[in-house]
């Protein structure tokens, strides 16, 4: 789903490309300036849109989101800054302007923002034992499912890259499986089907509860972030190499 895209606010005129996986960040990243793709957190269908995308009518691709934590010090809410992203044995740098001046921002009250490298997968990481592990592989802060393929795309059309991703559910919490089981494609959540679940396991209502407020505390990390993607207000997320 491709939600917008405007070019008035850069010095070329054209947008930058923001990629997200759920249907509330790219809410929170639409605007002027930017042409925002959504996969509802289905790699396949990220593969497909990014096909039929012109890479020439953009400046530079962000992967903007909520992410798993892996780093245990992170907690839900804050913000990882890429400086790499990795899956298996491939790798892809983020533009280091932007994670340097992102990092170095100044202000109080604001979430810990940190750089850090992102693991790509191609599934939900949803337990600790597996955060562990592919923490232990990667070295990563935190997983996601879209950050890969924009980076791979963005290298393939020699496009520069960066990613910001905020931690939902951290290292030490596992995602509750009713929860991921009533994502619809589209990337909203089936009510219906998460009612029906609690009536056969009632003992889901704190897992639930829990992960809720997690996903809450990100997305509103997201929104303060929304004001850098483009360097309004003094950020600096998109830097000079976009």
């Amino acid at each position: 789903m491709i939600l917008g895209a405007g070019g008035d606010a850069n010095h070329d005129g054209l947008p930058v490309l923001i990629v997200t996986g759920l249907r509330q960040e790219a809410q929170i990243a639409a605007g002027p300036g930017m042409t925002v793709v959504c996969s509802s957190s289905n790699p396949r269908q990220l593969r497909e849109l990014m096909t039929t995308f012109d890479p020439g009518s953009v400046r530079g691709i962000v992967s903007f989101g909520v992410a798993g934590g892996l780093d245990p010090e992170l907690e839900s809410g804050d913000v990882v800054v890429a400086t790499e992203v990795v899956v298996r044995d491939r790798r892809w740098q983020a533009v280091s302007p932007a994670s340097r001046n992102l990092v170095s921002l100044p202000g109080s009250g604001r979430p810990k923002i940190v750089p850090g490298v992102l693991a790509g997968s191609e599934d939900v990481v949803v337990d600790q034992a597996g955060k562990a592990a592919l923490r232990a592989m990667t070295g990563a802060a935190a997983v996601d499912m879209e950050s890969h393929i924009a980076a791979a795309y963005a290298e393939e059309n020699d496009l520069p890259f960066a990613a910001v991703r905020v931690i939902s559910d951290p290292a030490s919490r596992a995602l509750p499986a009713l929860a991921m089981d009533a994502l619809k494609p589209d990337g909203k959540v089936d009510v219906w089907k998460v009612m029906r679940g609690i009536a056969v396991n009632p003992m889901a209502i704190p897992a639930l509860v829990s992960a809720g407020r997690d996903f809450n505390r990100a997305l509103r990390s997201l929104s303060g972030c929304r004001s850098l993607l483009l360097g309004e207000g003094g950020g600096r997320l998109v830097g000079a190499n976009f």
